[in-house]
């Protein structure tokens, strides 16, 4: 009888996401996808099996215990199963949106090696945004310890550490540089993908368990490590992201008219261009956009030009679809509303009129080679391929490193060849005795998730220095 019931299961359709119309939502700001409903989570939950030893746990580096949230949401009990999801992750609404799931539990799951895998994270999703709707789930508290931590950086490692140690009990206090918490959460996820408010009522939460946060301070120039010792903080996490971005170092790259996807997100997302005159912060976005890049970023900068009136906006991408590092659904959704994706070309030098604004890309054909080591092919240009492409805007979305502001003034610690810090992958901590780091700022652009993965080992090595002393 219990094989029957796993059969049936296992043949439930994957319940679809609804979502805006692609005609209706390039045209506004507003969240694409819907959440599921009531009757859609029950049935999605419904799918999942409940394995004796269950393979999703293993695939999510914050180790949330997936099969229990997902039955307590069989059962109906909702505001259980979002509080059993913040015993392992203090932003749920957020995970539950931007995680790739598809790469992580759901690529561990039971039932995808024959049918679609559970849809765990729009389970999660469901489960955090009705808690909004029906009162916040606060977790257990450890008593108070008398220790101060401090985390430099509100972006998803910042505040994950940050929790962690506040229920443990201690008091932790977090340094922004901007006057928003988030991080990258704020300014580069676009609206459409992860509504602000949305960050804000994480953030919420965490101050309603006691976590403080001060806003325009750069540690580093502000305040230095030193000085936040001195002020009674007896362990510190560094969780500064990568927020440098990488330009291409070629012809022309200083026209006008060229924006690092950094400072183009950032504009939009962070200062809300996309309301002017609302907020006096308008971005100049042309008829033509051209996005550089293949990855989440670039998704988000291409469908934004879409939504900030570009007539045409396109990808340029110097390997195929199939190598593309951008999630899956991200490309379905650009596809959806109408990006244009140009493979395999590589831009090579950009022309600017007599005014100095950028109107042409001369782009190079390309052809896949043997695997780099990222495991991809390597894209090998075609020589006397050149060609011209008309442009009115573009933007440079081919990663971000290392900004040195804080790392300049603390040489004790270590950093890789990359110039990211040098941890312990175990503890998190740094070269430099009380100090641990995590997020991209040890790898480099990476996922909210991993960032997550890292500041938990990192609230752990914390509550062990803080009580044993040994380093």
């Amino acid at each position: 009888m219990e094989a029957s019931k796993k059969v049936k299961k296992v043949d439930l359709p994957r319940q679809a996401m609804p979502k805006q119309d692609p005609g209706v939502r390039i045209r506004n700001f507003q969240e694409v996808a819907l959440g599921y409903t009531e009757e859609l989570a029950l049935a999605e939950a419904e799918r999942c099996i409940q394995c004796k030893k269950p393979k999703c746990v293993e695939g999510c580096p914050v180790n949330i215990d997936i099969p229990a949230f997902i039955q307590l949401i069989k059962e109906r009990k909702f505001l259980e199963a979002v509080k059993k999801i913040k015993e392992d992750c203090a932003i749920p609404a957020i995970t539950g949106r931007v995680c790739p799931q598809e790469e992580q539990c759901e690529a561990k799951c039971v039932i995808g090696l024959k049918r679609e895998p559970v849809a765990i994270g729009r389970l999660e999703r469901f489960v955090a945004d009705y808690e909004a709707l029906h009162g916040t789930q606060t977790p257990e508290m450890m008593p108070k310890k008398g220790k101060k931590v401090a985390v430099v950086g509100a972006g998803p490692a910042g505040l994950t550490v940050a929790a962690d140690c506040a229920r443990m009990g201690y008091d932790v206090t977090i340094f922004e540089a901007l006057h928003k918490p988030g991080g990258v959460l704020m300014y580069g996820i676009p609206e459409f993908r992860l509504p602000k408010e949305i960050v804000d009522r994480e953030v919420k939460y965490l101050e309603s368990i006691g976590v403080k946060i001060v806003y325009d301070v750069c540690v580093g120039r502000t305040l230095t490590l030193p000085q936040l010792f001195e002020d009674g903080y007896e362990a510190i996490f560094l969780g500064l992201g990568a927020g440098l971005p990488r330009f291409m170092g070629i012809e022309g790259e200083n026209l006008l008219g060229i924006y690092s996807a950094n400072e183009f997100l950032t504009r939009i997302n962070l200062m809300r261009a996309y309301r002017f005159p609302e907020y006096d912060t308008p971005i100049v976005v042309g008829k033509k956009v051209a996005v550089i890049g293949g990855g989440n970023v670039a998704m988000d900068a291409v469908r934004s030009a879409l939504r900030m009136g570009a007539e045409e906006a396109h990808i340029i991408y110097r390997r195929s679809r199939e190598e593309m590092p951008a999630r899956e659904e991200e490309i379905e959704n650009a596809e959806e509303e109408g990006v244009i994706f140009n493979f395999l070309v590589n831009p090579v030098r950009f022309i600017g009129d007599e005014n100095g604004w950028v109107k042409q890309i001369e782009l190079i054909r390309m052809e896949l080679g043997e695997p780099d080591a990222s495991g991809r092919r390597r894209p090998v240009p075609i020589k006397g391929s050149e060609f011209r492409y008309d442009v009115d805007t573009v933007v440079i979305a081919i990663g971000q490193t290392v900004n040195p502001l804080l790392l300049d003034q603390a040489p004790e610690i270590r950093r890789n060849k990359w110039g990211y810090i040098d941890v312990d992958p175990e503890t998190c901590k740094t070269s430099m005795p009380g100090v641990f780091a995590g997020g991209d700022i040890i790898r480099g652009e990476a996922t909210v998730i991993a960032a997550m993965g890292d500041a938990r080992k990192a609230a752990k090595a914390i509550d062990e220095y803080l009580q044993n002393g040994t380093w």
